[in-house]
């Protein structure tokens, strides 16, 4: 039960305290938020993907990812290239713009993230790090598995 109002204050100061928002605008990115998400799915891929792919890895329908990807387009951050498997099928990709903005976007982020852990000891990083992949690997399996 202590976890709860835990992860409740992670969740406020993740949502309520704007991080998105005040990351994108510390690193010059005038994108919205679901766009951001686009970006950042793409910058983790470390490759192309098709809309169907992003979408689920967002957890979000085709439709929504094609909105976002049209104004993406438009402001030359991400692009639709030829499927190199199916040339009838188009993968979406980073712009070089696309990539130096999520990266300034990810750099500002790790930097409070790892500024909030600089009294921490080496060891207390490890092991921190090392249960909350444990913790979110775990929780993700088990909601997983109430889906089935």
């Amino acid at each position: 039960m202590a976890l709860l109002p835990r992860l409740a204050q992670v969740s406020g100061v993740l949502n309520r305290g704007r991080l998105i928002e005040r990351a994108m605008a510390a690193s010059g990115i005038t994108v919205d938020r679901p766009a951001m998400g686009v970006l950042l799915t793409l910058h983790m891929a470390g490759e192309p993907l098709r809309v169907g792919e992003v979408a689920h890895r967002m957890q979000v329908v085709g439709p929504h990812i094609t909105r976002q990807l049209n104004e993406l387009e438009r402001r030359d951050l991400a692009r639709r290239v030829p499927d190199p498997d199916d040339q009838r099928a188009r993968l979406i990709e980073l712009t070089p713009e696309g990539s130096a903005a999520t990266t300034r976007y990810m750099e500002t982020i790790l930097g409070w993230l790892a500024g909030s852990l600089d009294d921490w000891t080496p060891e207390d990083r490890a092991t921190f790090g090392r249960l909350l992949e444990r913790f979110v690997n775990d929780f993700t399996a088990r909601i997983d598995a109430l889906g089935t």
